[in-house]
Formats: C-alpha cells, structure tokens, sequence
C-alpha cells in the first residue's frame, strides 16, 4: 500500500521543516529534505530504495533517495557510512545501482536480503501526493541473477511510462477554437426572424384587442 508522503502539509512545507531540525533527522525523513533539495532540479528524477539487511542473525532496513540524471543511475542518503548513502549518477542500469550496493553491504559483512524500489515521486513542492514506497518487490534469495535482471528492466520501464504519462499533453486547438469562437449567424439573429416576431407580436396583439372588443359588445348587450 502506497503511504502518504505527509498529513496536512505539502511535501515543500514538509522539507523546510525538516531541514530546520537536520541534526534530529532520520534516513527516512533526510530523504524527505533530499527530495525537497532537489525539486528544482530538471531532469532529475527521484524514487525510493530500501533495503532489508542481516548481520550476525539480526535484521537491519536502510532508505535512500534513488537518481536518475542523464540515462544513469545513484543515489542520495545518510549513513555512517559514506558508500552507503552516496552513488554517483553513473550505473547504467538500475541492476548496476543494485548490485554496487550489495557489495558495499558486503564490506560491512551484512548480507542483503530484500530490495524495495518505488515509483517517480512528484517535483510539485506543494503535492500531498503519495509515495509509492514498494512498487517491486525483491528477494534476493529466491531470484536468480537473470531474474533479478528482467524485474529491474520492467520496474525501468514503469518508471518511464509514468513520467511520459504524467507529461502535460496541451489541450486540442480545434476544441479550444470551438469554445473561444461562435458562429456568427448563431450569435446574431437575421432580421427576416426578427421581422416575423414582430409581425407575429402585432397580429397576436391584434387578435386580443378584437377579443376584448367582443367581449366589451356582449357585455353591453346583456344589460
């Protein structure tokens, strides 16, 4: 289920309130203020990545911002560890940016388990629109590396498709003619029409004054 991005406020109103109180910001929240950061930024494209650790039998979760600049792929974050927050925009493919993680894991003896990769999120820095946290799912432990392959290139695909839906598509010129222009010869009515009003009104009023005349004879003739 996606989860919203915030209560009440936007998610800019969100950001300045974070970025007021950084030293008490959690990598879920400095995601929030990377997001608000960088909203400004075209071409820049953002989304969530999370990931599901162990280490000497326990289980640890990690979040960060995921980029997308120029056909590649890193990431912005915190942590104690610098190559676990920061990539460099220069993995060709989201596989790349996955497995350049699994190996600085691998340095810390963590093993990755899972991998949560969300959609777009919106450069709207008044949105209340909700982050889609978990639009793939990965289990690293139940997909082979060709398997781990094909569910990123689809989750790539998706991605770009949201972003050309979401591409404003300007609104017909032949409808916008049709709202702004009216026909002449509907706006203005002909003067033959108007002619046959009037000559309709004058003999409608004749036939009530002859009506009354009749009606003031009978009236005469019964007293």
């Amino acid at each position: 289920m996606p989860e919203p991005l915030c209560n009440s406020q936007s998610s800019g109103q969100r950001g300045r309130c974070l970025c007021k109180h950084v030293s008490t910001v959690r990598s879920i929240s400095f995601m929030r203020v990377i997001r608000y950061l960088t909203n400004g930024m075209a071409g820049v494209e953002r989304f969530p990545i999370s990931f599901k650790t162990q280490f000497s039998g326990s289980s640890f979760r990690h979040i960060v911002l995921g980029i997308h600049y120029a056909g590649r792929f890193g990431s912005l974050g915190m942590s104690r560890r610098e190559d676990l927050m920061f990539k460099p925009p220069v993995c060709r493919t989201l596989l790349d940016l996955v497995l350049e993680f699994e190996g600085s894991y691998r340095r810390c003896w963590h093993s990755l388990k899972k991998v949560k990769i969300g959609q777009y999120v919106s450069h709207d820095p008044h949105s209340v629109e909700q982050i889609e946290w978990k639009h793939s799912v990965l289990d690293l432990d139940r997909l082979s590396r060709d398997e781990l392959r094909r569910e990123l290139e689809r989750h790539a695909r998706d991605m770009r498709l949201k972003v050309l839906k979401g591409a404003a598509v300007p609104s017909s010129p032949t409808r916008e003619r049709r709202k702004d222009t009216s026909s002449p010869q509907r706006s203005q009515s002909s003067p033959h029409r108007r002619n046959g009003r009037s000559e309709r009104r004058s003999s409608g009023e004749k036939k009530a004054t002859e009506q009354k005349s009749v009606n003031d004879v009978g009236y005469q003739i019964r007293v």
